[in-house]
């Protein structure tokens, strides 16, 4: 399958560098340096990845991402020179991927880029804990083989934690991330999504534990990721 790639960059060197290396390992490249072109791009074609750059003309690149999130979960990844631990937090909570400081490695660029998109070129489409198994395509959980269904934010929520077993998340990373950097609410509504996963998910051989006073992990009776 042939992997599409947006690169949104106004630095024609950089656009232009890049683009060739993607090219040269079988991407197909788009580029483009208006964040208002990048979005109309993405209304009528699909891409696999999209590369951010956040100083752009037309709409800068946290105002793209926040866009693109509305509709579409493709892998961004952002690249800037801007280095400051603000304007990170910033771009995950927009729903970024990944981020990247000029100047940096093509090869380590690239490597990021096949992590990400890995689970769509067949890898990691399923991710199993204990008697849970999420369908990432389909946006599906299967409880010991019956379907689950829950809400969006809660899917995502516990699709992350599965992904993560047995790492501890503060509410303020948990709230930033899923509810964006500038979210007026407070830390409660973390909670109240987590009581909601919790009741829908039963016993199922894994289990949102709190971690006093800071945050929440998954615990596992059984790991398996299947490939």
């Amino acid at each position: 399958m042939e992997l599409r790639l947006l690169i949104v960059e106004d630095d024609r060197l950089i656009a232009e560098a890049t683009s060739d290396y993607f090219t040269g390992k079988g991407w197909h490249v788009e580029t483009t340096g208006d964040g208002i072109q990048a979005l109309e791009l993405l209304e009528v074609k699909r891409y696999h990845l999209v590369l951010l750059d956040v100083m752009i003309p037309g709409r800068d690149g946290f105002a793209v991402c926040r866009q693109i999130r509305k509709s579409c979960d493709v892998p961004i990844i952002f690249i800037t020179a801007r280095v400051l631990e603000e304007d990170k937090l910033n771009g995950y909570a927009l729903g970024a991927d990944d981020y990247v400081t000029k100047p940096f490695s093509l090869p380590v660029l690239y490597a990021k880029a096949m992590a990400l998109t890995g689970r769509i070129q067949g890898l990691n489409i399923f991710v199993e804990l204990g008697g849970l198994k999420v369908d990432t395509r389909r946006r599906e959980v299967q409880k010991y083989g019956e379907i689950l269904p829950l809400p969006p934010k809660e899917y995502e929520i516990l699709l992350f934690l599965m992904e993560n077993p047995g790492r501890v998340f503060s509410r303020e990373q948990l709230l930033i991330r899923f509810w964006g950097y500038d979210f007026e609410g407070n830390e409660r509504v973390v909670d109240n999504h987590i009581k909601k996963l919790r009741k829908a998910l039963g016993s199922c051989g894994c289990t949102i534990d709190t971690v006093r006073k800071f945050g929440y992990r998954l615990s596992v009776v059984k790991l398996e990721v299947v490939r």
